[in-house]
């Protein structure tokens, strides 16, 4: 795996994405701190490496303080209500399907990491707006970025499985086939998101504008991640 750092004199950000260590690299320059550089970072993976971790996923943070002291930010949702041993032998499944709606059974959990995150940061001395840390994503996934060829071999692997789920294909698919490395791709509906988020906080994720649109599409899927469950 190649390895990507960017340098600054407040300090050094290092991703599996170039594009995302500069993220971090120009939160330095703005002043920021080393947990408000990784928020930055962590909303470019997804925006230029969205096959390893997206905002519909996980985050798990382990963060070394200047005291020395370790604290681990676990970013896993719980699992909704309705995922209930009863609900998929109701649908034929002895055991929890791998893809599909009924595969989606947690509250996502990346958002609320970064939130636990920025509650950090600003208790370290950060000062910078979401619309700072946001807006490398942001421009990345609205402007376009290239596939990399991790994502171009992972697609043409697990096509078969996901170029069904709703969204898959116009997003990550081109003319219904896996994008060739060096392709560029775009990623509007997470610009607007994250520009949303940016503005309104990144609560709104589970209890705002964005966790109904999130609660209603996962209702049209038949997820037994419910409304109620993203806000709580």
């Amino acid at each position: 795996m190649d390895l990507h750092t960017a340098g600054h004199r407040r300090g050094v950000a290092a991703a599996p994405h170039h594009a995302a260590a500069t993220a971090g690299r120009l939160v330095f320059a703005e002043g920021g701190n080393a947990l408000e550089a990784m928020i930055a970072m962590a909303a470019s993976i997804a925006a230029v490496y969205p096959h390893m971790n997206h905002v519909g996923g996980d985050g798990f943070w382990l963060v070394r303080e200047r005291s020395g002291r370790v604290r681990a930010f676990m970013g896993a949702g719980p699992a909704g209500a309705l995922a209930r041993i009863e609900l998929y032998r109701q649908h034929g499944f002895d055991e929890i399907p791998a893809r599909g709606p009924l595969a989606a059974l947690t509250v996502p959990g990346a958002i609320g990491a970064w939130m636990l995150a920025a509650e950090a940061a600003a208790a370290a001395g950060g000062r910078l707006p979401l619309s700072v840390l946001l807006g490398p994503a942001i421009a990345q996934a609205r402007g376009g970025y290239v596939v990399t060829r991790s994502q171009a071999g992972l697609s043409e692997e697990k096509v078969s499985e996901l170029e069904g789920v709703a969204g898959f294909a116009p997003t990550f698919l081109v003319d219904g086939k896996p994008p060739r490395a060096g392709t560029t791709l775009r990623q509007t509906r997470l610009a607007d998101t994250l520009d949303h988020l940016a503005h309104a906080g990144l609560d709104d994720f589970y209890r705002g504008d964005v966790g109904r649109e999130v609660a209603a599409d996962l209702e049209a899927i038949g997820s037994p991640v419910t409304r109620d469950d993203l806000v709580a």
